[in-house]
């Protein structure tokens, strides 16, 4: 009884980690379009914006796997705040120099913080109970990832966005010394949001650096039976479970196609043959997309628990390939809610995919979930590309490209997993 009510409390804090993080990344939706008007960038220049936060799960996830092998996890989670405040702080010189390479190094080091609390939150609420209600878990906890994500739009739309994004007519009709001005207020705008988050990353590490949490070996609570969940033979190395290898694939594809459609909300929807929104309009509507990740994760966290996790993974890919593929044939309101409607169906496939594929890895848990962090980094890539494929081919077609990370999901669900495994017994109490 004890161990269960740690076991909550545990989970409790864990959700601040998961909020804050989901906010900080959202917020980047609404640094896309400020920054691209600020330094006067195209699609693929401002995409170097998710491209420096998402290189970061790339860089540092297994180091920082390591690092939480040695120090624990609730140490990651207290250097994981620490560390994020001291990004936010970065951008207050970055906005007062003005330099786009500045704020682009005060990402990394904000992502880096990211980083540590993904690698070490995200395991350790697989581990707080049992094995067969992981995803379950996960996708509750991810749930409060989804508040953060839903808020932070909103308040970027406040406190950045409404300086308001002129158009290069705008923009062109101004004399050198308003540009500059222009330019300035821009800037400044971003200083104070960003000073208000570095307080309270670094005051959140800090109480939760005195709040006693349960110390949870990595692979005390893996290699176990209950129900029809079987124990695996431990292997020699993590990359010889199959249903793991092709879950990192899975959550590339998966992590850049979200992050994708999230960067170019804002600018998308100010298409005037989609709904003509001002920026500030837009960003209200990003909120909308990341909204329904939050209610599809609180419910999704219900059906895990009377449906296989697999079989929910593809109704929602198959759904999510439906809407975005209704978005790149229509136009005007059709168009708008199709795409924005793809948040809701993104909600469980994160910690389904997570869960399903740290299953079973025993002591290679610290750094399975460090590896799938690594594959976080599609999160840096696909928006590159489609970026890039904006600038040539327009931005409504380069939505294709989601299309195809969510193909990739859909196989994981059927054919990716090893069934061998066993799955979950939803009956099992």
């Amino acid at each position: 009884m004890n161990q269960d009510r740690n076991y909550k409390a545990a989970i409790t804090v864990m959700t601040f980690a998961f909020f804050m993080w989901g906010f900080l990344t959202a917020l980047n939706d609404i640094l896309v379009p400020h920054l691209k008007a600020l330094f006067h960038l195209d699609y693929a220049g401002a995409m170097l914006v998710q491209f420096c936060f998402f290189i970061t799960y790339g860089v540092m996830s297994f180091p920082m796997a390591k690092l939480i092998s040695k120090i624990g996890y609730k140490s990651g989670v207290v250097f994981g705040f620490i560390i994020a405040g001291m990004g936010c702080l970065l951008f207050i010189p970055a906005a007062a120099m003005q330099i786009y390479a500045a704020f682009l190094f005060g990402l990394f080091i904000l992502a880096t913080g990211i980083v540590l609390l993904q690698v070490a939150a995200n395991a350790y609420v697989t581990l707080l109970g049992k094995p067969e209600t992981a995803s379950r878990r996960l996708t509750l906890a991810q749930a409060f990832n989804s508040l953060g994500t839903t808020l932070a739009p909103w308040f970027g739309a406040i406190f950045i966005l409404s300086v308001a994004v002129k158009s290069q007519a705008d923009l062109s009709s101004m004399n050198l010394d308003q540009l500059q001005a222009y330019d300035q207020t821009l800037a400044y705008a971003i200083q104070k949001p960003y000073l208000v988050l570095a307080i309270v990353m670094l005051a959140i590490g800090f109480v939760i650096a005195f709040i006693p949490l349960p110390k949870m070996l990595h692979h005390e609570r893996q290699n176990i039976t209950i129900g029809q969940l079987k124990a695996t033979t431990e292997r020699s190395s993590m990359w010889q479970y199959k249903h793991f290898v092709l879950g990192c694939v899975a959550i590339f594809v998966y992590v850049g196609a979200e992050v994708a459609i999230g960067s170019f909300l804002v600018s998308y929807l100010m298409q005037p043959d989609i709904a003509n929104f001002t920026p500030e309009h837009a960003a209200d509507y990003v909120a909308v997309y990341w909204g329904g990740a939050l209610i599809g994760r609180f419910v999704g966290s219900y059906l895990l628990g009377k449906i296989n996790p697999p079989k929910i993974l593809v109704v929602h890919a198959i759904v999510a390939i439906a809407l975005v593929l209704t978005t790149i044939f229509t136009h005007g309101a059709v168009a708008m809610w199709s795409i924005l409607a793809v948040g809701l169906f993104n909600s469980v496939m994160f910690p389904t995919i997570f869960s399903l594929s740290l299953r079973g890895l025993g002591k290679y848990t610290p750094s399975g979930s460090g590896m799938l962090c690594v594959a976080i980094v599609g999160g840096a890539f696909i928006p590159l590309l489609q970026g890039i494929l904006a600038d040539r081919i327009g931005l409504h077609l380069a939505f294709f490209l989601p299309v195809v990370c969510y193909l990739y999901v859909l196989y994981y669900g059927l054919k990716g997993y090893d069934k061998s495994f066993g799955l979950v017994d939803v009956n099992s109490k």
